[in-house]
């Protein structure tokens, strides 16, 4: 199709979208984003938009897996505010120029932090405040979608000071701290601006350019002694201010050039107008929000928004205002749409945020795929987790897939369908990086001899990416493909162990692992074994496709029902070696705080036992999301975490990602209305919902009785009205 069919299937979109209820409301009230910045959540509580290049937010750590978002609610101190963040992502990176402002004489031994109350500390959609007490100075943060905005009240009759470290980064050590900028250039070329570039690397290597404008002179008072294997400048600035009166900041920054970064700042930000930058981000923010209405208490309505907040914090747009972007190979390549998104944490984001995404905000999601294309086409094979456009590797299998096919059965047209089909294709026949087709072939798995760590989860995920390919390949009437993708679907067989019924390892002689620990948990970064994250009982669920085909193999409802009953009453022990501190929220062995299991709960409505599914369904809201900061089981994971609960406080799950079937649940609020496309409207009611009343008695689909275990994505987006009466049993 056509750039131009593109834009204007955009336009309509955004036309179509003006029902949505009046952005009078203030739905960002409802907004907290300290939820999940305690514990292992991970988020940030700093300023940002939706989708935004930019997050600035307050550090209070950056050398630890503590400190993957920079920020942890148990501490009392800060030691600045930097630039970007990761929102709820289990490895570290961003923290780009991190800035504080200090008093003269308040800095004890070169430490440059301060203590700060947390009843002086305020976040919400786009802003975010905080006093630092040991210096009496008020910080202010806001954002638009390439600029930061900080603005600091002095409240002393002292000396202004601010200190730029270019050096300071998130990082995986204290130690790499020093050494984790590459390359520098810094330029002042007037007492009110500082520009450079510099080049990282942590989870990636990658190229930033940035442009700092303050609204007041200032003077370089000093530059900090560089540290062993320093390349950026830590500097402190002195300005000249009265008691009481501001100092205003903006900081651009882009991964194509100094111009870049300036250019989006003379558009988004050109003024020294602070409320109004924070407005039209709270704006921006309320008009997405204002897509679900939610009727339940303010428990409710803050525990489901604070997920839509976290579900729109990415992937985050990284091209410049001109289009421009930096891609995986380092060169400057211009976007056809004028976007191209990354933090694409595709391992976690595939199970059931990229398909709300198809419901909530249909209109990204070919930008989305674009991208997609658009990486593939620089690397040779579709991204697996993408950081500032590039490919870190993280994670297995190639979750683009899924996402594209989705996508493609739900009659998305703003791509190249006969393109995206030869990205997958060659994706899954090329290898590549975790990914080696030839083994996987010759032997219908991976063995754990050859392929030396995680190979029952690599084989179980990507025999659901091939899958996927096999229902791309059947709608396009590529009968050879599907056929060829179809036999590779059910390589899982191959891996089930009929006396244990659970997913074992299997060596290139076909010997399964012995001795076989089915509690062991894995994970490769740290310890090997045969599993991501997880172990035996969490693994063995993983066959999202086809569910009818795991429980024949387990002999039937009642077996597989059995069986999986074991998983959750099993002790809620932690066997492992090495780092597995994802694998969290427990209840027996099914781990909330991990995507694996998400899908796990749903498979009960699939075996007949529809009610176990609706009270687990309640056990995991009322245990592990909670309306405070550690009120998260586990690391929001770029979104996967909060789309679970809004798809289940809905009703409904993807247990199969792709082609639209959600699998029924149990709703957890009273009322939920979302506006869709072409001005049409799907609301969702649970009738007598209480505290006992978490089971199913009935549904209705339109006043019409439904007695199906799963809604299909056409019959939502032609809005109507699903209704649940829930009973006590």
């Amino acid at each position: 199709m056509c750039i131009r069919t593109n834009y204007l299937i955009i336009v309509l979109l955004l036309v179509n979208f003006a029902c949505t209820p009046s952005s009078t409301t203030d739905y960002c009230k409802y907004v907290d984003p300290f939820i999940g910045t305690a514990d292992n959540g991970h988020t940030f509580p700093g300023a940002t938009l939706p989708f935004g290049f930019i997050q600035a937010s307050p550090e209070t750590g950056n050398d630890s897996w503590k400190y993957c978002s920079g920020y942890n609610y148990a501490d009392e101190s800060i030691m600045g505010f930097a630039q970007n963040h990761l929102n709820g992502t289990g490895c570290s990176d961003l923290g780009d120029i991190l800035m504080l402002p200090f008093t003269e004489g308040d800095i004890k031994d070169g430490k440059y932090r301060s203590n700060f109350k947390k009843s002086e500390e305020k976040a919400s959609p786009g802003y975010y405040a905080v006093r630092l007490s040991d210096f009496d100075i008020d910080v202010e943060l806001s954002a638009t979608q390439h600029t930061a905005f900080h603005r600091y009240t002095f409240r002393k009759n002292a000396p202004a000071n601010l200190l730029l470290d270019l050096q300071s980064g998130v990082v995986w050590s204290r130690n790499y701290i020093e050494k984790h900028v590459l390359q520098a250039e810094i330029d002042m070329p007037d007492n009110k601006t500082v520009s450079g570039h510099q080049q990282v690397n942590n989870w990636v290597t990658r190229h930033y350019y940035y442009v700092i404008h303050f609204d007041k002179p200032y003077t370089l008072k000093q530059e900090l002694p560089a540290k062993e294997g320093n390349k950026a400048k830590r500097l402190v600035l002195a300005f000249d201010l009265k008691p009481g009166e501001p100092l205003q900041a903006k900081i651009a920054i882009s991964t194509v050039s100094v111009d870049g970064a300036l250019e989006s700042m003379k558009k988004e930000n050109p003024k020294w107008n602070f409320d109004a930058i924070r407005k039209k981000a709270a704006d921006k923010w309320n008009e997405l929000l204002a897509r679900v209405q939610v009727e339940g208490n303010d428990e409710q309505k803050t525990n489901f928004y604070t997920s839509l907040y976290h579900l729109y914090l990415q992937p985050a747009d990284i091209a410049d205002t001109d289009g421009r972007y930096r891609g995986t190979d380092d060169s400057v390549r211009t976007s056809p749409s004028g976007s191209y998104y990354s933090t694409l944490s595709l391992w976690d984001t595939y199970r059931a945020a990229h398909p709300l995404y198809t419901i909530l905000l249909p209109e990204k999601t070919d930008g989305f795929i674009q991208t997609m294309i658009a990486h593939w086409k620089a690397q040779g094979f579709l991204p697996i987790w993408t950081l500032w456009g590039k490919e870190n590797f993280c994670m297995i299998a190639n979750h683009a897939i899924p996402v594209i096919v989705d996508a493609f059965l739900k009659g998305s047209k703003g791509f190249d369908a006969e393109e995206a089909f030869q990205a997958i294709k060659i994706s899954s026949t090329v290898n590549h990086t975790g990914s080696d087709w030839e083994t996987y072939m010759k032997y219908g798995y991976y063995p754990f001899d050859i392929i030396k760590t995680e190979s029952v989860s690599k084989t179980l995920e990507s025999v659901y990416d091939d899958y996927c390919v096999a229902q791309m390949a059947k709608a396009l009437g590529k009968t050879e493909d599907y056929e060829y993708f179809g036999k590779r679907s059910d390589f899982y067989k191959n891996l089930f162990d009929p006396e244990t019924k659970l997913m074992r390892g299997k060596d290139s002689e076909g010997n399964r692992r012995t001795p076989f620990n089915p509690l062991s948990l894995s994970h490769a970064g740290s310890s090997g074994g045969d599993f991501t994250e997880g172990n035996s009982w969490q693994y063995t669920w993983h066959v999202q496709h086809d569910v009818a085909g795991l429980i024949e193999l387990m002999g039937g409802d009642e077996a597989f029902t059995s069986r999986l009953d074991s998983l959750f009453f099993i002790e809620s022990s932690v066997e492992h070696t090495g780092f597995v501190s994802d694998v969290t929220g427990l209840i027996g062995q099914y781990a909330h705080g991990n995507e694996p299991s998400h899908h796990v709960i749903y498979l009960y409505g699939l075996a007949g036992k529809p009610r176990k599914t609706q009270a687990l369904i309640r056990e995991v809201f009322d245990r592990f999301y909670l309306n405070k900061p550690d009120g998260l089981c586990g690391n929001d994971d770029c979104g996967q975490m909060s789309a679970w609960y809004i798809f289940s406080a809905m009703g409904f799950y993807p247990v199969n990602p792709v082609g639209g079937e959600y699998i029924l649940g149990a709703p957890q609020i009273p009322k939920i209305t979302i506006s869709l496309p072409e001005g049409k409207i799907f609301t969702i009611e649970a009738t007598n919902l209480s505290k006992e009343n978490k089971y199913v008695q009935s549904v209705e689909l339109n006043g019409q009785p439904y007695p199906h275990k799963s809604i299909n994505h056409r019959d939502i987006m032609n809005g109507g009205k699903l209704v649940f009466t829930m009973t006590n049993l």
